[in-house]
């Protein structure tokens, strides 16, 4: 066994002294060596350079997204905190005329004056709904339309046809288009087409 141990131990070395002998004898031995090992110093300044600017730019980069995270964060606290922010400045001036409208019919016995102040601040509210996309669904007459109109009680009538909105109970808004509350409405059944079947 001692003797198998002694060959291979042999045999690397004699492995080893003819790589050696091939790499001193290799072409690039010399001036050639020296000028090469230059090239690669200089390589390798470069490379960790461009590694270091690399870095630096990784760094910014990843600081320019961490700032731009907590502006987002803090743009929609914000929105939500202060969205409403224009259409409440509409309204404010609302409110105040109720509240004069409120301490004149207090004070005054001129009920008409009221009622068309009231008509007036009406009027108010919603012009300023309409500037912000609010709009009302004009219903009274038409066909009755599930994606508009919320059927509250059916109406036996002989002036209208069948599934005809008769009364707005309550009115429908859309909001840019899109539906905020749909109209509440009494829906017509004839019933004189029933009495001559």
């Amino acid at each position: 066994m001692v003797k198998k141990q002694s060959k291979k131990r042999d045999k690397k070395i004699l492995d080893i002294q003819t790589e050696s002998k091939e790499e001193v004898s290799a072409p690039y031995v010399g001036e050639e060596s020296a000028a090469s090992k230059e090239e690669l110093v200089k390589e390798l300044e470069k490379t960790k350079e461009e590694a270091a600017e690399n870095y630096d730019k990784y760094l910014r980069t990843s600081a320019e997204l961490e700032n731009y995270k907590r502006r987002a964060i803090k743009e929609r606290a914000d929105a939500i905190n202060y969205g409403n922010e224009r259409l409440i400045k509409d309204i404010l001036p609302i409110v105040d005329g109720l509240e004069r409208a409120l301490d004149h019919a207090c004070n005054s016995e001129d009920f008409d004056a009221f009622v068309e102040g009231l008509r007036l601040i009406y009027d108010k509210l919603l012009v300023s709904l309409e500037k912000h996309g609010v709009e009302r669904i004009d219903a009274a007459g038409k066909d009755f339309d599930p994606n508009f109109h919320e059927a509250m009680l059916q109406v036996e009538t002989e002036e209208y046809e069948n599934n005809k909105i008769v009364e707005e109970l309550e009115k429908g808004y859309l909001l840019n288009g899109r539906l905020l509350r749909p109209v509440k409405a009494a829906i017509s059944k004839n019933i004189s087409k029933e009495k001559q079947a």
